[in-house]
């Protein structure tokens, strides 16, 4: 490829930075070896892609991940005549076939790199996310005539018998990393490691290899006190020039800090594979929904545009939920399936029931009905404390006040069953951490309730849902203020997987209603009928009733 390429600060400094070393060579004791980077552009020729679009063909490398390998190991140090960089970190967008790059490295330095015993591991925060980086060298050499002759294939290692080397997937939740003596280490989405566990042992445990190497393979993260983002940090001080380490190698594909993450004109920046294992189309898609949703934004930002992003953002606008204020039927509920989710506070809190009903027809919409509690005696408290009008949308039917000063749980019960005389109740879902006798209670009137852990893999199928129905106007809430309220309140908490949960931590002001209309709709959605509306419309399953989450 010949010509301008788009491309971000840190992209220009790290080429800015091999020019910079080409000159000072003798300076910083260092010389460059094209036989030695030539020799592993090579080996990727004996290597084919085993998925997707490409499975079967030669691995074609891109510009960008020659420069990767054409410094990991083309330089020398002058006075040894060994490798140069010792660690690396590269930071790219997802879907720019990373973990197939470095799964054809691993094998190098595994197979071909010169170094008796070498122990290589491919590692993650758990064994099987670092069998994904190891899975893929296995199926490379199950392709390979030339390397199944010399490489040994087990279940968990790969093996070169007469030089005692193996390529091994490495988790920290194994229960020992003692004993290790890696001559490299491929560490495999650096932001998901929530300590520095791996990292530390790693690097320390190679001292006694000649030329180690430990390389870092990520897409951007959101929280700041990482060892991922300390290795971030690091290397844009490198890049800067702040910091002078002769042995740390790195890049970042990211767009840079004023650009326009909608803008496709700046999306390769994030994405040097765009056009290959990266299509526009799909950013394209992926973008629009960005713009309508703001937890999207930051999904779309950190994963396709490789931005370090918050793990917190506020949710849903209060103009599209409003829009969103279709009058719900009263007359046309009663004897309809509905599911309920059930979010009891404190005692002097407040405590919703969510009824959410699905629709029955094609073109009808879902329909909300919220049942709010609040003890009455603090509610004039609570008004001058939080200036929130509690007191009038008391008076106007919103909220229920029971007596005195802490929520009488007997009401609660004695709502639902009311509810369930009226309506078709078909599973109440609710906190396992806040249950009390009133599940019991309910349950000793026949009617089905389901646990609901509070983590983000519980909720984040089921906000997606909601970000959908509220896009596409296909739900009707009446437009309930106290819901209102609450959702202007919504801080959504997204995990390293996308999955977004309502934080009741970091939310301005109340959220429960919001957290047991997602409960319901959660429930709702998983017992869709498959001659329903949902068939047609492709709405997502959520996995099995039984599922756990943190």
């Amino acid at each position: 490829m010949y010509g301008d390429i788009v491309t971000s600060r840190w992209v220009r400094k790290a080429c800015e930075r091999y020019f910079s070393d080409i000159e000072r060579e003798d300076e910083i004791g260092v010389y460059f070896d094209e036989e030695a980077a030539n020799r592993v552009i090579r080996f990727f020729s004996l290597l084919k892609h085993s998925k997707g679009e490409w499975a079967g063909q030669v691995f074609k490398l891109e510009p960008w991940q020659e420069f990767i390998l054409w410094n990991l190991f083309g330089w020398k140090m002058r006075e040894t005549g060994l490798r140069r960089f010792r660690t690396g970190y590269i930071e790219v967008a997802r879907k720019n076939g990373k973990s197939t790059f470095f799964a054809g490295i691993g094998l190098y330095l595994f197979a071909y790199d010169d170094e008796p015993g070498a122990e290589v591991y491919c590692a993650a925060t758990k064994r099987d996310q670092a069998r994904i980086v190891w899975g893929e060298s296995r199926r490379m050499v199950q392709r390979s005539s030339t390397l199944k002759k010399k490489i040994e294939l087990y279940r968990s290692s790969m093996t070169v018998e007469n030089t005692a080397c193996k390529f091994e997937p490495l988790g920290a939740d194994e229960d020992t990393l003692d004993g290790l003596n890696p001559h490299a280490a491929i560490i495999d989405e650096l932001h998901a490691h929530k300590s520095r566990k791996v990292w530390d042992i790693l690097e320390t445990a190679s001292g006694s290899r000649r030329q180690p190497m430990q390389v870092a393979i990520t897409t951007a993260g959101f929280d700041r006190k990482t060892v991922c983002w300390e290795q971030h940090e690091y290397l844009e001080k490198i890049l800067d020039g702040v910091l002078h380490d002769e042995t740390y190698f790195g890049v970042i594909y990211s767009l840079d800090d004023k650009d326009d993450w909608a803008d496709e004109n700046n999306w390769i920046k994030a994405n040097p594979n765009l056009g290959v294992s990266v299509k526009t189309d799909d950013l394209l898609r992926k973008c629009e929904q960005a713009k309508e949703v703001p937890t999207k934004q930051n999904v779309f930002m950190r994963l396709h545009m490789n931005l370090w992003t918050e793990s917190e953002t506020r949710w849903l606008s209060s103009d599209k939920w409003n829009e969103c204020a279709f009058p719900v039927d009263p007359e046309g509920l009663p004897g309809k399936k509905c599911y309920t989710g059930l979010d009891l506070s404190s005692t002097i809190d407040i405590s919703a029931i969510a009824h959410v009903f699905p629709p029955e027809v094609e073109g009808d919409k879902h329909q909300v009905v919220m049942r709010f509690f609040i003890p009455q005696d603090n509610i004039e408290q609570r008004v001058r404390r939080d200036r929130v009008p509690y007191d009038l949308w008391v008076r106007q039917g919103w909220i229920t006040a029971t007596p005195g000063n802490v929520i009488d749980y007997g009401f609660i019960f004695t709502q639902i069953m009311n509810d369930a005389t009226t309506y078709s109740v078909q599973e109440i879902a609710f906190d396992p951490f806040k249950a009390t006798e009133i599940v019991q209670r309910i349950e000793a009137e026949g009617i089905v309730t389901v646990p609901f852990r509070q983590g983000p893999l519980s909720f984040g199928a089921a906000s997606s849902e909601l970000e959908r129905l509220v896009t596409k106007k296909e739900i009707a809430h009446g437009g309930n203020p106290v819901l209102a309220w609450m959702m202007s309140n919504v801080v959504m908490k997204i995990d390293s997987n996308a999955n977004a949960k309502p934080d009741k931590e970091k939310s301005r002001e109340k959220i429960d209603g919001v957290v047991a209309m997602l409960m319901g709709l959660d429930r709702a959605t998983r017992h869709v009928d498959k001659s329903s509306v949902y068939e047609t419309r492709g709405v997502m399953t959520f996995g099995s009733q039984g599922r756990q989450d943190g």
